[in-house]
């Protein structure tokens, strides 16, 4: 039985995990983590889906972690530094799929993945790890006279933009046609009179609107041809699953920095 603390566990995500988590046979939730000013402080969380746990929200980090041997983290960016400075020290593996982390975020993943093993990915579905691999693979035989642009949509609450799965989408394009880095051959967004593409750019475009869990849209274009590959998340429990399966995964693993492309053995 593996033991799991939850954090964030009152989010849109949070509940998804939630739900997952309590009817997985392998798996026991034994902390819950909120934010300070969250009015369901104290109480049951499983109340939240219907399902009554024994397990109370807590605002104490360290409290949440007491028993756990992972937590899963999709809470914001600031509390994630928090989650992740305290599961170091007390050994507790980590799975973060928050995204929009700041810089001093970014390096609390990697100092925390010197001394526990930590799964961090701005996006935990399946799909999408394999979106990824096939643009490796797609840049690689289709060469450089196909030019790349990445559009991402999502619901109009998101506050970051563009999405992390995008960034990351990027980093694996830049990667594979061995640009300097990402940053230098993205182009975000295009407006003006002289707005033609530069060879070698990257075009990263966001739309937000409704309702929309996430859709990520690769464009290789050529003369005369295109491909495009895209993924349609329809609901945000495929994130959910995946985040349960690094999970699994990631107990037991020596301390170090791991992506999902890891958790399900691809290349």
């Amino acid at each position: 039985m593996i033991h799991v603390a939850l954090s964030g566990a009152t989010g849109r995500m949070g509940r998804q995990v939630l739900e997952q988590l309590l009817a997985a046979p392998d798996l026991r939730l034994v902390g819950a983590l909120g934010s300070p000013r969250n009015p369901e402080l104290g109480t049951d969380v499983g109340a939240l889906i219907g399902r009554p746990t024994g397990v109370r929200l807590t605002d104490d980090v360290r409290k949440s972690l007491e028993k756990a041997h992972v937590v899963v983290d999709f809470s914001d960016p600031d509390a994630t530094t928090s989650v992740l400075r305290a599961a170091a020290e007390k050994g507790v593996a980590c799975v973060v799929g928050t995204t929009g982390q700041s810089d001093e975020g970014r390096a609390a993943i990697e100092e925390a993945a010197k001394k526990v093993a930590v799964v961090a990915a701005p996006n935990m579905s399946v799909g999408v790890q394999v979106l990824g691999q096939l643009l490796r693979e797609a840049i690689a035989l289709l060469g450089a006279e196909f030019d790349v642009e990445i559009i991402e949509a999502h619901h109009k609450h998101k506050s970051d933009a563009p999405s992390g799965t995008a960034l990351r989408l990027l980093e694996i394009a830049a990667t594979a046609q061995n640009a300097a880095s990402a940053e230098a051959v993205a182009k975000h967004g295009r407006k003006g009179k002289h707005a033609q593409r530069t060879k070698g750019e990257i075009g990263v475009h966001a739309v937000r609107g409704g309702d929309i869990v996430g859709d990520h849209t690769i464009v290789l274009a050529g003369e005369g041809e295109r491909i495009e590959l895209t993924h349609r998340a329809t609901s945000r429990a495929v994130f959910a699953a995946g985040a349960l399966r690094a999970a699994r995964w990631v107990v037991g693993q020596p301390a170090g920095r791991y992506s999902m492309g890891q958790v399900l053995g691809l290349r």
